[in-house]
């Protein structure tokens, strides 16, 4: 790797040409989210026609995540090495469908089938997007960029919520998949006909002949320690907030007698206004000048996650829904306002012909954690509180009240970055 000067924005891009790139992006996470959230709100009608336990819910998100991990390497080594544009707007295009096909499944195996090829095609978009971002905002300006394009992430859980719980109310579980699953192929075109291929690394100080391997990658991942602490902090706020949420709507449904459409209305609600409002709140945060220094945001996001914790835990813990709801809104939108970072934060700790692989790599621990690993505690501790009867209420209570506090181990590792990140972001960059 050699390193020259840092390149100006303007001289590559307009500005307008950088946010509606932007724009494009945000909408891509955002069928993404949505596609993944559906299967979440709908458990409860899923699990009652299938007639699966909490472990069997838990059980439906395993195909996307597993085939999420297991294409997420090959299709971010292609990312590092391809025409970018043209990778995302297939995944796209083959998420989009698969999600469709599922709302024409009959059985559990169909289904498990069908949430295999959302799993795959989605290992490729979120890489790609990140990529392709980097080349059009400069390192002091990722964090709002990647903050901004975290937005698709509420407004995907409101889809995947409030419409999805809507449509299921008024016509079926399968018809939300159809919904869902239309939008995204016509997206897959736009970026085809619209989007142009940005000149790789083309904003960065590092210049880098050749992409490294994948081995290159994750030995020089290793050696850079704000890099592994911000991945893992990455993963377990994943694996706090979304393996809490993946099964609130069920816990919503058994606590307080809701069905799908409103238990999906409700949470639909906090994410799209909470969510929303958290995420344009960092990007404001973060795009102020005494911002450029990594070691804030990581330690804005170690104090965040640390506090909304205690929410977290209260939410499961109280009878009340009137509290519930309040410790919903503040503990929701905090698990959006870290993803912009981290992704910003993981995008100048990797040299620019490794980045599809670095977050692939970031993505890869968190979707574990929060799709298959999380579940499973939960459902599987659901199941073992109901001892012999079916799992409710209570045991599924119990099992969400253990997992809540693991915010916590997320914010610590958060705290640790911000300790080696000055030097990390030098090496991988060229600059801070």
């Amino acid at each position: 790797m050699a390193s020259n000067a840092p390149v100006n924005a303007d001289d590559v891009s307009t500005i307008g040409q950088r946010w509606y790139v932007l724009f494009i992006m945000m909408l891509v996470y955002t069928i993404s989210i949505a596609d993944r959230y559906v299967l979440s709100t709908l458990l409860g009608p899923i699990s009652k026609e299938l007639n699966l336990s909490d472990i069997g819910a838990a059980s439906l998100g395993i195909p996307l995540a597993l085939f999420y991990v297991l294409m997420g390497i090959p299709l971010s080594w292609l990312c590092d090495r391809s025409n970018r544009r043209t990778l995302l707007a297939a995944c796209v295009a083959g998420w989009s469908l698969m999600t469709a096909l599922t709302g024409y499944t009959r059985g559990y195996y169909d289904l498990l089938l069908a949430r295999i090829g959302v799993g795959v095609g989605e290992a490729g978009g979120t890489p790609a997007c990140n990529s392709i971002i980097a080349d059009y905002f400069p390192a002091d300006r990722r964090s709002m960029a990647m903050t901004i394009f975290a937005l698709g992430a509420p407004i995907g859980a409101w889809l995947g919520s409030d419409l999805a719980g809507y449509v299921s109310k008024l016509y079926g579980w399968r018809a939300a998949f159809l919904v869902l699953g239309v939008p995204g192929i016509i997206l897959a075109i736009i970026i085809m006909v619209t989007i142009k291929e940005p000149t790789r690394g083309r904003l960065d100080a590092v210049v880098e002949d050749k992409a490294p391997s994948v081995m290159e990658t994750l030995r020089f991942l290793w050696s850079q320690k704000a890099a592994v602490h911000a991945m893992m902090g990455a993963g377990l706020s994943a694996f706090w907030g979304w393996g809490l949420m993946w099964f609130t709507p069920l816990f919503l449904q058994r606590t307080y007698g809701m069905d799908e459409g409103a238990a999906g209305g409700l949470l639909g609600e906090i994410y799209l206004v909470g969510g929303i409002g958290a995420s344009l709140v960092t990007a404001y945060v973060v795009a102020r000048p005494s911002f450029t220094d990594p070691r804030k945001i990581s330690n804005l996001l170690a104090v965040v996650t640390a506090v909304a914790t205690i929410p977290s835990f209260l939410a499961y813990w109280t009878y009340d829904l009137g509290v519930a709801k309040l410790m919903w809104w503040i503990f929701i939108p905090a698990i959006y306002f870290y993803i912009g970072p981290a992704m910003a934060l993981c995008q100048n700790l990797a040299a620019p012909k490794m980045r599809g692989m670095a977050i692939a790599i970031s993505l890869i621990i968190a979707n574990l954690l929060n799709l298959i690993v999380a579940p499973a505690i939960v459902g599987g501790l659901s199941d073992f509180f109901a001892g012999s009867q079916p799992a409710g209420a209570e045991s599924l209570r119990l099992a969400q009240l253990i997992l809540a506090p693991s915010g916590l181990w997320a914010a610590w590792h958060y705290w640790r970055a911000s300790k080696y990140i000055i030097e990390d972001q030098k090496r991988a960059v060229g600059y801070v």
